[in-house]
């Protein structure tokens, strides 16, 4: 077991029961943070449950709570540069990558630290940008994965142009302004209003995890930087 990392819960979400946070060390020695939570009774099997960009561990705990209740233990990880995952700029809300290959990584390294606590079969579930890096571990060579679930896997990023038109001017972007924010607007989550937001009707849902961020900024992930849209 891994040294012990936190886990964050407020009124409205609190902590599922059986689970714990760990750190484990991902690709080039990052500091991750990872969750693991039990079922109350028999164990059906795994679920690694992989959240899109900006996500932390906690605003899954719902999706935690529907799993345990029909039997599965349930690690969560949550990528490099969000949540409480080891960031790459001092800027903590720049959402910056460098290339996906660490992702990858990561995501072999996080089956490696938690393999002997997981019971077969294991069932990836993913959602946007965890489904595209869970693709790309599958399609790397993982071959501990017996099915996989991904909810709007992030295949493409919409530029509104031809991509071969797209590809070459993010690369000069990147080499001129690779840590700038692609747009200079308001990139706070915990400030976007309800009806701004494309990824939920549900105001219940939506308000919950605004009020996850508002209690614990550090938790906050704002816009993407051109190095991450390059890459």
């Amino acid at each position: 077991m891994g040294e012990p990392a936190p886990l964050i819960g407020i009124p409205e979400a609190p902590i599922p029961p059986n689970g714990h946070a760990e750190w484990f060390s991902g690709a080039r020695g990052a500091k991750l943070r990872a969750a693991l939570f039990l079922p109350p009774g028999d164990v059906e099997g795994s679920v690694i449950l992989s959240s899109g960009r900006t996500e932390p561990i906690e605003k899954y705990f719902e999706v935690v709570r529907e799993l345990q209740s029909r039997g599965f233990a349930v690690l969560v990880n949550e990528w490099r540069g969000q949540g409480l995952s080891e960031r790459p700029l001092p800027d903590r809300m720049k959402g910056h990558a460098r290339g996906f290959a660490d992702y990858v990584t990561d995501y072999r390294l996080l089956l490696d630290a938690f393999e002997a606590r997981l019971p077969k079969p294991w069932i990836a579930i993913s959602h946007s940008m965890g489904g595209c890096l869970t693709l790309m571990a599958l399609a790397a060579g993982e071959t501990r994965i017996s099915g996989a679930i991904l909810s709007a896997p992030m295949l493409e990023i919409a530029t509104g142009m031809n991509y071969n038109v797209a590809r070459p001017l993010a690369w000069a972007a990147n080499l001129t302004m690779g840590e700038s924010l692609v747009r200079v607007a308001e990139t706070d989550p915990s400030k976007a209003p309800f009806q701004d937001n494309v990824l939920t009707h549900d105001l219940d849902r939506f308000e919950r995890n605004r009020a996850q961020i508002v209690a614990h900024p550090e938790l906050r992930l704002g816009g993407v930087t051109w190095g991450w849209i390059h890459s």
